[in-house]
């Protein structure tokens, strides 16, 4: 007998219609099986699936199936990151509502997802531009702006001129903007934030026990948080020297064993002392305004020609009243990192080291290695940053790195200048606090009220959610909600006076760090978590997604979950409790004459005379060749 052969599209849009129509795909949160929470990084809604997303929610499917036929009550649900930037920028090219433009895709994109047959529980769906979902998103924003979590403040930032937003640095790629690819500029503004430093030591300590998480993304955490401990020196400073006979400068070390290699001090360009001195000095303040046309970004600082300018300040070494150090402007030092301040010792730092070739300052090395000898041991274009003797210092000649490190800060710690000691012990993360605020329209609003009177005013709970309008008009560059002619006009809920709303919506990534908890009970329309819901439901079990939001993402949810603890959202502290990265599908990709790219599906490659040529296969239009990138990012 002959069996008949497998017609998929006449059998499974059947059976789907039955699974649809039996629920049996939707879990219970009343359910006394144990529960098993797998979950996907949810989509954005770009209009149409791709080999990412089927790869991603196929390997949660495989799990949630499995678990569910071994008894447990599985939670596998699905929705849509719908804010962003690439839905406003469509309203400009298409002439249409981002909003409109958004659920469309998201009707496509469901259609898409369901005719794969995935075990979804749909009965939860929601798309973080639904009112009914950042409504409790602006209620925890109050709720953190009160315990202290959120806060406003001056800080540099990097600037997209084509998007005309905030970026964080994490979404500042190579120099530039990560949507636009534009080169970012450091300007200086008024910023929500949250404070997320407030958990640096939580949050690295919390990695150790994430034994289901893979290593190369803890270790990823790890040095993004950057926990550093060291000594905080307070170098005098020549007051004859100094544009305003300031007397001191600050600055945080790793390495106070190698004091006496030092050849130079380099500080910030919008360091005060830098300021001080740009004013009495044009060429310098010339200098600092190049240095802040660049982004605030380490990634950028690495890989940007080293540059600085002699102030003609000077320092005073702390261990020799008569030896006196240059102080630079620099461009690979930062305000917001430690003091905004450094000493340069180029033996044994190589971007020092450059530092000094470059401007002549000298090499004096201060570790010799093991079984060199002293007299003969030189450093010229390497710097050494191994482990050895120290020589050339005086009362630490002979010690080892970390004799030399004790001996320095107990040094310093005993020796006071006025009422504070010339060195202190201190902790230091590389960790900032996260930046939230974005000049765009497609986001959530931020829910505060500027008054002339009462300052900053929070929106009173009973008048959430504050919703966008939806007749903003994107002609003018820039914020739509600060270009819209009523919408920000309020009167103060406080004193009654004429007001503004706050014009900034937030990062999308805040939409992403919460959506998990929201899962747990999307009906609940009061708050943004049943807590004996959510505490029984969560943690994710497991958890997949790609490695490239190792960082943002995942740091970031383990923040906000903390914050949610600590505003009575939830009971725990680590949103996932198993992570599985599933790696990358990559290709080359290619771009048409008007900077368009098009899909591999639409291009033939060919070699003529030993050269690779792609044209579209309809039209024989030549496209360009561009670099191999990542095909499965399913954010």
């Amino acid at each position: 007998m002959t069996s008949e052969r497998y017609n998929a599209r006449e059998s499974e849009p059947r059976w789907q219609r039955q699974w649809d129509q039996k629920a049996i795909f939707a879990s219970k949160n009343d359910d006394p099986r144990p529960k098993y929470y797998v979950l996907e990084m949810f989509p954005y809604p770009s209009g149409r699936i791709h080999i990412g997303h089927v790869r991603n929610y196929t390997l949660g499917d495989v799990l949630a199936r499995f678990m569910r036929a071994k008894g447990f009550n599985v939670l596998h649900p699905m929705g849509w990151d719908a804010f962003g930037l690439p839905a406003e920028n469509a309203a400009i090219e298409r002439n249409v509502a981002p909003k409109a433009w958004t659920y469309d895709n998201i009707a496509a994109m469901k259609k898409q997802l369901q005719s794969i047959g995935l075990s979804l529980d749909w009965s939860r769906e929601f798309a973080t531009c639904d009112p009914s979902y950042y409504k409790h998103q602006q209620k925890m924003f109050l709720d953190f702006l009160r315990a202290g979590l959120a806060e406003r403040e001056k800080r540099k930032i990097n600037w997209d001129p084509v998007d005309m937003t905030v970026l964080a640095n994490e979404q500042v790629i190579d120099g530039r903007g990560w949507r636009s690819g534009a080169v970012v500029e450091q300007r200086e503004m008024n910023q929500w934030v949250f404070k997320i430093t407030k958990y640096s030591q939580e949050l690295l300590d919390a990695l150790d026990g994430l034994d289901r998480w893979p290593d190369k993304v803890r270790l990823m955490q790890r040095n993004w948080i950057g926990r550093s401990e060291g000594l905080l020196v307070r170098f005098a400073l020549d007051p004859a020297t100094t544009p305003a006979g300031e007397s001191e400068l600050k600055i945080f070390t790793t390495r106070p064993d190698t004091l006496f290699g030092a050849k130079f001090m380099a500080i910030a360009a919008d360091h005060p002392l830098a300021q001080a001195a740009a004013a009495k000095n044009p060429k310098l303040a010339e200098f600092i305004a190049d240095v802040k046309r660049i982004g605030t970004a380490q990634e950028i600082i690495d890989t940007a020609e080293k540059q600085g300018f002699d102030t003609g300040i000077k320092a005073v070494h702390p261990f020799d009243p008569s030896w006196k150090v240059p102080v630079y402007v620099a461009n690979f030092v930062l305000m917001e990192y430690g003091t905004g301040a450094i000493f340069g010792c180029p033996g044994h730092d190589q971007r020092d080291l450059d530092f000094v070739n470059k401007y002549n300052l000298g090499v004096t090395p201060v570790v010799c290695p093991e079984g060199q000898d002293p007299k003969t041991f030189v450093i010229t274009d390497t710097a050494y940053d191994g482990d050895g003797r120290m020589i050339n210092s005086r009362f630490l000649d002979g010690m080892t790195i970390e004799q030399a490190k004790e001996d320095v800060a107990k040094r310093l710690e005993n020796e006071m200048r006025g009422n504070a000691p010339v060195g202190e012990r201190q902790v230091n993360f590389r960790l900032r606090d996260w930046g939230i605020s974005r000049q765009r329209y497609w986001g959530c609003p931020i829910p505060v009220i500027h008054c002339p009177k009462c300052d900053v005013v929070p929106v009173p709970d009973d008048q959430l959610p504050v919703v966008l309008p939806e007749d903003a008009t994107f002609d003018k560059p820039g914020n739509a909600l600060d270009h819209h002619p009523t919408w920000k006009h309020v009167t103060c809920p406080k004193c009654g006076a004429k007001a503004q709303r706050e014009t900034d919506t937030m990062d999308t990534f805040v939409d992403s760090s919460w959506y998990f908890a929201r899962f747990t009970d999307p009906w609940n329309e009061k708050a943004p978590t049943t807590p004996d819901v959510a505490n029984r439901m969560m943690p994710v079990d497991q958890y997949i997604g790609g490695v490239e939001h190792a960082i943002l993402h995942l740091l970031y949810s383990r923040f906000f979950t903390r914050a949610m603890k600590a505003t009575g959202h939830i009971g725990m502290d680590e949103p996932f409790a198993g992570m599985f990265t599933q790696g990358m599908v990559v290709h080359e990709t290619y771009q048409k004459a008007d900077g368009a790219y098009v899909t591999p599906a639409e291009v033939k490659v060919e070699v003529i005379g030993g050269e690779r040529r792609a044209t579209m296969i309809y039209g024989d239009e030549e496209v360009s060749i561009q670099d191999i990138e990542d095909l499965t990012e399913a954010q």
